[in-house]
């Protein structure tokens, strides 16, 4: 684990900026500071300001008010969602430095290499910018970004666009490098992996939190404990959400116990996010014994390339299945087959009599741009029931994110973010009992994402899910499938970190034998194969006597703690009954004042020894 400077240098300062587009303030009197050494996960609803308050760090956008202030020398490296290039020139152009840099000068660094390979552009240097995909375009920018010897990282939403392999290899890279990074993103695994500081930007505002997204839940949570006033809805959220994260694999937390143990009377009374059995009864009512079958199949690209073969698949009612690989394996393909929209021959598909689709797709629906987004969805349905509630089209679109007054709003002047919210809102308005969804998480912030868990976690029916969120796949679903390129459809038992397991051993062991893959496939894997391994981070070992030690340590101090937040809580209460006696208020302010400082000094001394235990 890197340890930070003792006395961390400020590389960028911002004194009071606001910042409106219209009449909309994204960003209102707001001061804050990167400092060396510091990782920021940057989280808030689509349109709130994070990307504003990313351009204004990197220089890109002025404030609307306010001062700015860099370090004299500081290297700033920013990659935005407008992926911009120059005109003309290929990836090895933009990347390394340009026709006058020798092959030599960089091929030969393994750094390099690996970030090539890692973010999977290695294939594409003599590719011109001007042919290549959206997505492409952002990898690209991202690999001149991390191949820069910036001292500060400023990223929106990298892990768009990236498997589950790249969205860990990026992971692993940024935690290994001495660059200070701020980073938009709403995959939820990748925040808890690599901040140590979250900032949340809403209503104008930025609210810091110490530590990455299980931290940020759980002051949420305190908040919305403290704060009776605070909105019924985030709170239950916040709720449901904190019961998951706890019921889970122990969370990499940094909060003292004590504060743990106070979030988690405020879950005591939360049932599981899902009745598995309920739900499972209910999707067998409503499907049947079959739902979709695929046997002895054969799934090809349009060039005849095959993916799978000889393939039997057989979905259960109530089935939830996260399918994984590389970019290019065919997991689209291999949806679109389900959906009846790829042909299987040799083999076939069979499908149940009473069996509904719903799949959201990576494109987005042709909508009228003149229709109302409430009209939009009101046209698959105006009522539909959600487990055993009936909710209304506007109920849905609600808890989606279109508030009344949105859902008021003509679809052409809806984001991407929004478009995507709406296509999953009609999607669901259809009340389909099989769902097949491909990227569901895409440009979905991380409030709409908890609301969308929540709405599943009560559907009952069968579902197919490809993602590159593994916090969504772990979340919402039951059983983990991969492709890995060979022809074959693997299960895993062991979920994403078997996936990443038999991801490494492809690459440090002899290639397994193909049947026939898509050159897109082909290419990814050999991105793969080429990659250098991720720097990783080493833990000191400690002895077993350090270990008890600490452990004895540990359960000292949260003694000491809760005995110093009690005396805290009769300082504050003595000192309203003394409001009346100037003396006595300076001597029980005094005596609190050494009370919170003992308290922290108890709470800074635990986190030492808890680093021991881990």
């Amino acid at each position: 684990m890197r340890v930070a400077p003792a006395n961390p240098v400020a590389l960028i300062n911002v004194d009071r900026i606001s910042k409106s587009y219209g009449i909309k303030p994204l960003l209102d009197s707001v001061s804050l500071g990167v400092h060396e050494g510091q990782r920021i996960g940057v989280v808030g609803l689509n349109g709130g300001g994070k990307t504003t308050l990313l351009e204004i760090l990197g220089g890109i956008t002025e404030p609307d008010s306010g001062r700015v202030s860099r370090a004299g020398d500081i290297r700033v490296a920013t990659v935005t969602q407008r992926g911009e290039l120059p005109a003309g020139a290929s990836v090895a152009d933009v990347v390394v430095g340009g026709p006058d840099v020798a092959v030599h000068e960089w091929a030969g660094d393994p750094r390099i290499r690996g970030i090539l390979a890692g973010i999977g552009v290695d294939q594409l240097l003599d590719s011109r910018v001007d042919e290549l995909s959206g997505g492409q375009r952002r990898r690209v920018g991202l690999a001149t970004a991390l191949i820069s010897d910036a001292d500060l990282l400023i990223l929106d939403e990298p892990t768009n666009h990236l498997d589950v392999e790249g969205v860990q290899w990026l992971a692993q890279h940024l935690v290994s490098r001495r660059s200070a990074l701020v980073v938009v993103t709403h995959d939820r695994w990748f925040l808890d992996t690599v901040a140590t500081r979250t900032w949340e930007v809403h209503s104008g505002v930025v609210d810091e939190y110490e530590g990455g997204y299980n931290d940020w839940i759980f002051a949420r949570a305190e908040r919305s404990r403290l704060a009776d006033a605070a909105e019924e809805r985030r709170r239950n959220l916040a709720r449901k959400e904190l019961a998951w994260l706890r019921r889970g694999p122990p969370a990499r937390t940094s909060k003292p116990r004590y504060r743990i143990e106070a979030a988690e009377r405020l879950i005591a009374d939360v049932p599981p996010p899902r009745d598995t059995v309920t739900l499972s009864a209910f999707a067998k009512r409503r499907l049947g014994r079959v739902v979709v079958e695929l046997e002895d199949a054969r799934i090809a690209t349009p060039a005849g390339d095959v993916l799978v073969d000889d393939l039997t698949w057989r979905l259960a009612p109530g089935e939830r299945i996260g399918l994984v690989g590389v970019n290019g394996s065919g997991k689209t393909t291999l949806l679109r087959a389900l959906a009846g929209g790829v042909d299987v021959s040799p083999g076939r598909r069979i499908e149940g009599t009473t069996v509904t689709i719903g799949w959201l797709r990576q494109e987005l629906d042709d909508l009228d741009e003149d229709q109302r987004v409430l009209d939009a969805v009101e046209e698959v349905a105006t009522r539909i029931m959600v487990g055993d509630k009936e909710m209304s089209a506007s109920q849905l679109a609600e808890r989606l994110g279109f508030s009344p007054a949105r859902q008021r709003t003509p679809v052409g002047d809806l984001s991407g973010g929004e478009r995507r919210r709406l296509q999953m809102t009609r999607v669901l308005m259809a009340e389909p009992n099989v769902l097949l969804l491909d990227e569901p998480t895409n440009d979905l912030d991380i409030d709409t994402l908890q609301q969308l868990e929540d709405l599943l976690d009560s559907w009952a029916g069968t579902l197919v899910v490809i993602s590159h969120d593994r916090y969504l796949i772990e979340r919402i679903c039951d059983s983990t499938w991969a492709l890995f390129g060979d022809g074959d459809l693997t299960n895993l038992p062991g979920g994403i970190e078997q996936y990443l397991q038999r991801r490494r051993e492809m690459r440090s062991g002899p290639a397994r034998p193909k049947k026939t893959a898509s050159s897109e496939a082909a290419s990814a894997d050999r991105a793969a194969t080429d990659a250098a391994p991720a720097p990783e981070t080493t833990t000191p070992t400690v002895s077993a006597a350090e270990h008890r030690e600490a452990r004895k340590a540990m359960n000292r101090l949260e003694r000491q703690m809760d005995q110093l937040a009690e005396r805290a809580e009769q300082l504050h209460a003595s000192l309203v009954e003394a409001a009346t006696d100037p003396d006595r208020l300076q001597t029980l302010n005094t005596e609190l004042r050494q009370v919170v400082t003992d308290k922290e000094a108890a709470e800074a001394a635990w986190l030492e020894a808890a680093e021991k235990v881990e």
